[in-house]
């Protein structure tokens, strides 16, 4: 790989592989705390050095709360990224959050229980507190901005995303929760991954996609068939987003 800068795409539910990549190679990453989910896809994309990684293997086999995130930044640090978009298919609990939407989220909430969420556990790192104020990269999550009104794409800039433990979705009740909380989006694969892209000192955004309207905000029941739909149209969405970030 050459160059200063190296993205690394994260692709979630909807994006285990990445269309129009120029693939070099791929490699399983190993680290001192275990295999990234799936191997590395080192390529170029618009003429720059890219790293894709399906943070539920490919294929999607690995349920959020199961997900080795710490292993999967390593891997990231490992091979020099300087920096992370994550791509999550989430649920919209605010009325602006509607399914197909794409919100640049710029706070986070933690409802998951039971991950390995640090790095600075006084095992693998000696402890230590960071400042996790502001979630997002602030100057990564502009561009992004900026990039999808390039691409003449609309977005919902700033939105707090709450984490849920899953596989399954929220009840009626956990959703009102949250937004009681000041949620907007709902997914299960934000954290800890934002907070050990922190630790590593790694600048992380989110692409948070809207695939259906949470628990209770909807008329009728969730289906994976309108969930699938919303998942095909959007990221090609989000796709355009990248390509014309990369393209700055």
């Amino acid at each position: 790989m050459s160059g200063s800068s190296l993205t690394a795409i994260v692709g979630g539910t909807g994006l285990t592989q990445y269309p129009g990549l120029n693939i070099e190679r791929e490699e399983i990453i190993e680290t001192p705390l275990g295999a990234s989910s799936s191997p590395l896809v080192f390529a170029n994309l618009h003429g720059q050095d890219v790293v894709f990684l399906a943070r539920h293997g490919h294929p999607h086999t690995l349920p959020p709360n199961k997900i080795n995130y710490r292993a999967n930044l390593l891997a990231l640090q490992k091979v020099g990224v300087t920096q992370i978009i994550a791509v999550n298919a989430v649920g919209g609990i605010t009325q602006a959050m509607d399914a197909e939407v794409i919100c640049i989220p710029d706070q986070i909430v933690d409802y998951t229980h039971g991950r390995e969420d640090t790095f600075f556990d006084g095992v693998f790192k000696p402890l230590e507190h960071i400042d996790f104020s502001h979630p997002y990269d602030g100057a990564l999550c502009d561009a992004l901005m900026l990039a999808a009104e390039k691409a003449n794409q609309d977005i919902v800039m700033k939105g707090v995303y709450g984490a849920t433990q899953g596989p399954r979705l929220e009840s009626i009740a956990e959703i009102v929760r949250m937004e009681k909380d000041g949620c907007d989006l709902v997914g299960m694969t934000g954290m800890p991954e934002a907070v050990l892209a922190r630790e590593l000192n790694i600048p992380y955004a989110c692409l948070s996609l809207v695939v259906n309207k949470a628990a209770g905000k909807s008329e009728g029941i969730i289906t994976m068939d309108d969930i699938h739909a919303a998942v095909d149209n959007g990221m090609a969405c989000v796709q355009k987003i990248i390509s014309s970030f990369l393209q700055k």
